[in-house]
């Protein structure tokens, strides 16, 4: 087995970047969801609610510029730093630290970007939102039922990292009329070469030379239902999930990762390509098929 597919999101529910090469931090993938939009009152926003925030694509420029624009008016960039400073001499830079919301997580510290950021997103959501960034200094823990040593998380759903392997896909899509990507699934990391939901029993495994363990299939929601070429909802994948993928009313499909702590802020780098090696498995939480269809 090995990493066919690495993804980055730098804003949270907004277009991914895919790469074939990523350093591993102790919050997830290095700019993975460190910007999140939120409300007037703090409240994270997401594609669940929000449907054109699927239309909202994002690139690297240069190594430190991220680039954000709306699909249909590839014209009307925003430009911003790809990391925003807790202090600095400059006061036309000023940051305001606000307390947001993401889930359970309650007032989580999170850096204001700034005006012309806020203004940009409002008009093209057509929504009053600021956007946010996560600093350094904020630690986000791992629900502690699934932490293993203190885990911290970006401003991701719950977990620093999402795996799902290739033929989990192929598996769903030969049971659909029309197959779809894995972006709909927003995963960071992807394996070629497992059996379809094998992961689901992953408790320990190695990517390159980087320990990793399965926390818990991932349960889906609605997001998954959202076209992320048109922004268009409908009833699949998770209809079809219902099938054959449904453990106590709830839909599971990938696999929530945690990174094994080395004591420093940098823990690796994750390549495509590299080999993927299972060292323990656990009872899966729905037994995975041997091969093909079950």
């Amino acid at each position: 087995m090995t990493i066919s597919e690495l993804f980055i999101y730098p804003i949270k529910s907004l277009g991914g970047i895919s790469v074939t090469e990523t350093v591993v931090e102790e919050k997830g993938f290095r700019y993975d969801r460190r910007f999140m939009l939120v409300d007037p009152s703090g409240e994270f926003m997401t594609q669940r609610t929000n449907h054109a925030m699927a239309l909202l694509d994002v690139a690297i420029e240069g190594g430190d510029i991220l680039r954000v624009w709306h699909r249909h008016r590839p014209d009307d960039v925003l430009k911003l730093p790809l990391t925003i400073p807790e202090h600095t001499n400059d006061a036309t830079e000023a940051r305001e630290t606000i307390k947001v919301t993401i889930w359970d997580s309650k007032d989580v510290p999170a850096l204001t970007v700034s005006d012309d950021a806020d203004r940009w997103f409002t008009n093209v959501l057509e929504k009053p939102c600021r956007l946010v960034f996560m600093p350094e200094t904020t630690h986000r823990a791992v629900d502690e039922a699934y932490a293993r040593q203190n885990d911290a998380v970006s401003f991701a759903d719950g977990y620093p990292y999402l795996l799902i392997g290739q033929a989990s896909l192929y598996n769903l899509n030969q049971r659909l009329d029309r197959p779809m990507s894995m972006l709909r699934f927003r995963p960071n990391i992807v394996v070629a070469g497992s059996l379809p939901n094998e992961e689901d029993a992953w408790q320990h495994f190695k990517l390159g030379d980087m320990d990793f363990y399965g926390v818990k299939p991932c349960a889906r929601c609605v997001l998954t239902t959202i076209d992320p070429q048109t922004g268009q909802t409908g009833r699949e994948p998770l209809r079809t999930l219902a099938t054959y993928r449904q453990w106590k009313n709830k839909i599971l499909f990938g696999q929530n990762v945690l990174a094994k702590p080395t004591g420093e802020f940098v823990l690796g780098t994750l390549r495509v390509g590299q080999p993927v090696d299972v060292i323990a498995r656990q009872e899966p939480w729905l037994a995975p098929p041997i091969a093909g269809l079950n």
